[in-house]
């Protein structure tokens, strides 16, 4: 059983700060921003399934300083099935696929971090560093995919963790699933928020010429500055937008999502994302709130605590505003958009914006007629 470490307290400065801005967010200790470096979650506290859990603390002897960075691994894992269904009324399909578990990119508001704690690591720092490949997904995909009761709809990846996050450049995961994708004419929607989606195009542009993929590009901020505090690993704004022509251009539709928009953080630039999403040739922009689901919300309080301390009480207000006086609402139908008048006033701007832009609220619908299951050899004997 591992036993993770919450690492160095803040200076007494930094402390005062934080009691004086919000006081139940000064129950852990944020680590050193030498050991964080390119993260960011700025704590590793233990697992919410963990039995024990350790802190390191300085005894006075510096026995701190000699501590490692947190660096990345990658454990192969062979997964027993790949297409993971679900019914919930908010999301408009019904079964995805996720190669990875974590996600490198390390963005502070990744709804996903809490399924880390299943594993028996740490939402925080541990959800962006202690990485699983899923090694057979090709082969479990065409292995479910050959089923004779399988009846095809669109298959969603990205909406875990990314499909393309840095990893994915060695180990070709997702590449291998768009290619038995295309062998079966089956149609998928990606989410993503790296550029490195282009490196397919060869195979999502003969996807899209039988309607059988859309692309959405996730962009939270133009900000560079920005970007790189809360999701450190991932895509510039600016190369993201160039995938998004890149992509507009060899035919593949494709949503730009403002997403997630933070109160009092990157909500004045809502407009400029979806302008900037019209000029880049897209097809349709969507909009979602922050939510703070579970281990999420001391996460990104923590990180709002290291870099926006001043704010840290005025958007966590707001926050609670959309969130009917709490932190996360997790009702079906207010979950994504919130209530209230920030969270009117926020679908207001976004849909001006659209009809502005010309943008859709929607991607085309994608077809599952041209859905063809390769034949088995004839020796072969079926038992599904």
């Amino acid at each position: 059983m591992p036993i993770h470490a919450n690492v160095p307290p803040p200076p007494e400065s930094f402390a005062r700060i934080a009691k004086s801005a919000d006081a139940d967010v000064v129950k852990h200790t944020l680590v050193s921003p030498l050991r964080n470096r390119g993260r960011g979650a700025q704590s590793n506290l233990s697992g919410r399934f963990e039995v024990f859990d350790r802190e390191d603390f300085d005894d006075g002897w510096e026995s701190l300083e000699g501590l490692p960075v947190f660096k990345t691994t990658v454990r192969d894992e062979r997964a027993k099935s790949i297409i993971t269904k679900n019914e919930s009324p908010d999301l408009n399909f019904d079964r995805s696929i996720n190669p990875y578990r974590g996600c490198e990119h390390g963005c502070s508001y990744c709804f996903a971090r809490p399924t880390h704690a299943y594993l028996g690591h740490s939402a925080g720092i541990d959800f962006e560093r202690e990485l699983y490949a899923k090694v057979n997904a090709a082969e479990k995909l065409r292995e479910e995919l050959s089923r004779k009761k399988y009846v095809a709809k669109p298959i969603a990846i990205g909406t875990n963790t990314d499909p393309y996050q840095p990893i994915e450049r060695e180990r070709k995961i997702m590449r291998q699933v768009l290619e038995v994708l295309l062998e079966f004419k089956h149609p998928v929607t990606i989410v993503t928020k790296s550029a490195l989606v282009v490196r397919d195009l060869d195979i999502l542009t003969e996807m899209a010429k039988l309607k059988l993929v859309n692309v959405a590009m996730s962009i939270t901020t133009l900000d560079r500055k920005l970007a790189r505090q809360l999701e450190p690993r991932a895509s510039t704004p600016s190369k993201r937008l160039e995938a998004v022509e890149l992509l507009s251009a060899a035919g593949i539709p494709t949503m730009v999502m403002a997403a997630p928009m933070i109160p009092a953080i990157n909500d004045s630039e809502l407009e400029k994302i979806i302008d900037a999403a019209a000029a880049q040739g897209a097809t349709a922009a969507g909009m979602i709130m922050l939510r703070l689901p579970g281990e999420v919300r001391n996460v990104f309080r923590e990180w709002l605590l290291r870099h926006y301390p001043d704010k840290l009480r005025h958007v966590l207000n707001l926050v609670r505003d959309v969130r009917s006086g709490r932190d996360n609402d997790p009702r079906f139908g207010s979950r994504m958009t919130g209530e209230g008048p920030y969270a009117y006033q926020m679908q207001r701007r976004f849909e001006l914006a659209l009809n502005r832009t010309g943008l859709k609220k929607r991607l085309p619908h994608l077809r599952s007629d041209h859905f063809c299951a390769p034949e088995a050899p004839e020796d072969q004997l079926s038992l599904f």
